[in-house]
């Protein structure tokens, strides 16, 4: 079997500075889902939040650059046919490498912008 020259992966926060790529761990490996269909990427996707996942984007990236990618991050990485159903395994890690919330500002961002706000309010 010729193996494809693009895949399908899920990202979370795609094309930001705190973008990551979707994997799974076992045992103290981490693999990543290449997917051959754009559809089942989606429906993996999918099935992903209904575990309370944010919603990842699904990419389409040369299957050599993710092996590539795999390779110098010592990740393993696994072809997913077409048609084949993939379910996300029922535990997740607790804490990903990646903040699902980064762009949100911090708490002391906060009180600082609410402090600027009533100062400016007491000028009016």
């Amino acid at each position: 079997m010729v193996a494809p020259q693009r895949v399908f992966v899920l990202l979370f926060n795609a094309r930001t500075e705190n973008e990551g790529i979707h994997t799974i761990r076992i045992g103290d490996r981490n693999k990543v889902l290449m997917f051959e269909s754009e559809d089942d990427a989606t429906r993996f996707g999918l099935l992903l939040e209904a575990q309370d996942f944010p919603e990842a984007t699904v990419e389409a990236i040369g299957a050599d650059e993710i092996e590539e990618f795999c390779r110098a991050n010592d990740y393993d990485w696994e072809l997913i046919e077409p048609g084949r159903l993939e379910i996300p395994p029922e535990a997740n890690v607790e804490q990903p490498d990646w903040q699902a919330n980064a762009d949100k500002p911090k708490e002391s961002e906060i009180s600082d912008l609410d402090r600027i706000r009533r100062q400016l309010e007491g000028l009016l």
